[in-house]
């Protein structure tokens, strides 16, 4: 599986549309500071389902959608779209796992709501999570490193690591499924 491209609308410092296109063995986004290369990265964990503002870099999550400038009015809406390549039997538990190529896509809007399209068809954050789990890639994006993370994940405890290991071998999807199964038990339990 590859990022293809990630085109971002109105997310953050990207009021226009612009399209990010991941050629094969990029390894780094390089640039001067302020140029938004941060605001990419917060782009691919927010449209793979993100719910902490603060892991985004802001303090409550409609600080994704462009504020506004000098020259230019705020926007209403901050949309961001993934197309990942060569992902042909990479989803096997889904009906997904024929295609070769699948966009993944999120919007927000002002007054709060927010729509979640998998191949432009509604659906549900639960199905972005259990789609992307089945790839490997959780909650915590293993994927994205920042400069500072290496040698936290180095230097890590080894429950802390193993909960990384287990993300990337994709154990945290029945993991997961676990607890959501036992929470339900649980709100049965006190509704009887």
């Amino acid at each position: 599986m590859q990022l293809k491209t990630l085109e971002m609308i109105g997310f953050k410092s990207f009021s226009d549309k612009t399209v990010v296109a991941f050629q094969p063995g990029i390894t780094a986004v390089v640039g001067p500071n302020g140029c938004g290369k941060s605001n990419i990265s917060d782009a691919i964990r927010w449209v793979l389902g993100e719910q902490s503002a603060k892991h985004l870099r802001g303090d409550k999550m409609e600080d994704v959608i462009f504020n506004g400038s000098e020259s230019r009015k705020p926007l209403g809406m901050a949309e961001v779209t993934l197309r990942l390549s060569n992902v042909k039997g990479t989803f096997v538990s889904s009906e997904f796992g024929h295609y070769q190529e699948i966009e993944i896509t999120r919007r927000l809007y002002r007054s709060g709501e927010s729509e979640y399209l998998i191949n432009r068809i509604p659906c549900r954050l639960k199905d972005i999570r259990d789609l992307m789990m089945d790839a490997g890639v959780g909650a915590r994006i293993h994927a994205i490193i920042e400069q500072d993370k290496v040698d936290q994940i180095l230097s890590t405890k080894p429950q802390d690591r193993r909960f990384l290991f287990e993300e990337v071998a994709g154990v945290m999807k029945y993991k997961a499924r676990r607890q959501e199964a036992l929470s339900k038990l649980e709100s049965t339990n006190q509704n009887l």
